[in-house]
């Protein structure tokens, strides 16, 4: 039984499928013959992997990326004949279990080369990925590995590659500097490379935003992520990708006050007049941000309500003085088509990637269509 308590998350697995293919039509765009991923990492985003999987694979999509091994297993039980890679690359002593469940690891570091040589020629082991790092400073082999690998390239010998890959740093800005270097960089070096190495593996560089890029990140193998769960790619322009989620919670309690009481702890707001106040069923252990106190709004038959008072764990309060249709039970919308991940992320001072992976495990999960057609 879900108790009328319950916030609802409203999931649309048709637009998720819709994303995807206006993703890889652009990407085709660009490479007719690339092929067209997904990042389901973090639980789809948050979306729910058992929800986001089994649409992407009916769209079309054939390569998973996932940022952990666990996340990878369990990928691998709900889709048994998809190809899967494991970004946060090979943990020491797990190789038998990639093979055991054939999975692609994403080689970052010189150690995960010489782990994975020791099983690649296994009748069972799958193709590798190796992750150059050209402007990151996070995962991938740096210049001096790069170096090492040019000057050795026996170090690959016995390996598989699949794909070379990098991650653009900044990809979302389109005329970031820092996308034509990291381009160059990588074509230079994936050019030194293979011509050391004598083999010319396929290349994966774009996620959702350098798909907008055009040319600048071409590639054989796109990954996006956070634009197929609805996230905006290009965020100095309109969003292109269907909302994926409807997120509301229902009115627990309506009060009157009067002029000058306080709402919430730390009295953080008092009313400017007699206010009608709405406390509904949601709060920051939902993954409502405790920073966007007092710059939340939700949304109800087409008006706009301001939150008001601190968020705190499992509630929130709005002024709703001037909507009287609002009573215990009505739904205030805190996600929908206009009111979006990305109004949610301004209010909080984050970004729309957080709003998402951070949707909490107590809503109201339901599927089903937020459009019609397909």
């Amino acid at each position: 039984m879900i108790a009328a308590d319950t916030p609802i998350l409203r999931i649309d697995p048709a637009a998720i499928a819709a994303n995807w293919r206006r993703l890889d039509a652009e990407n085709r765009g660009i490479t007719p013959q690339a092929a067209t991923g997904a990042a389901i990492k973090a639980n789809a985003y948050g979306v729910g992997v058992e929800i986001a999987a089994p649409a992407l694979a009916g769209a079309g999509c054939r390569h998973f990326f996932t940022a952990t091994l666990d996340e990878a297993i369990a990928l691998r039980a709900l889709l048994p004949d998809i190809w899967i890679a494991v970004l946060n690359g090979l943990p020491r002593g797990a190789a038998s279990e990639f093979l055991a469940h054939h999975l692609h690891p994403v080689l970052n570091t010189l150690p995960d080369l010489a782990d994975w040589q020791r099983v690649a020629t296994a009748p069972t082991a799958p193709a590798a990925l190796l992750h150059l790092d050209t402007g990151m400073a996070r995962l991938g082999l740096d210049a001096d590995d790069i170096a090492q690998l040019i000057d050795n390239p026996a170090r690959l010998g016995g390996i598989r590659l699949d794909y070379i890959m990098s991650h653009f740093a900044a990809a979302e800005i389109q005329d970031a500097p820092s996308n034509h270097a990291q381009s160059a960089h990588f074509a230079a070096t994936y050019a030194q490379l293979t011509r050391a190495w004598g083999q010319r593996p396929k290349t994966s560089l774009a996620n959702s935003a350098a798909l907008f890029l055009g040319p600048l990140a071409a590639s054989d193998l796109a990954r996006p992520g956070y634009a197929l769960y609805g996230g905006n790619p290009t965020p100095l322009s309109p969003n292109p990708m269907r909302p994926v989620l409807h997120l509301a919670a229902p009115v627990l309690q309506i009060r009157e006050i009067p002029r000058s009481a306080a709402v919430g702890y730390n009295a953080t707001w008092t009313a400017p007049r007699g206010t009608r106040v709405a406390t509904i069923a949601i709060g920051y252990a939902d993954g409502i941000f405790r920073a966007a106190s007092n710059r939340l709004t939700a949304r109800h038959g087409g008006s706009t309500i301001e939150q008001i008072g601190r968020v705190s764990m499992d509630l929130l309060t709005f002024d709703v003085t001037d909507h009287p249709e609002i009573e215990r039970g009505s739904l205030l919308t805190l996600l929908d088509d206009v009111q979006t991940i990305e109004t949610l992320a301004v209010q909080a001072g984050t970004s729309g990637y957080e709003v998402l992976t951070r949707l909490g495990p107590r809503y109201r999960r339901v599927v089903e269509p937020l459009y019609s057609g397909a």
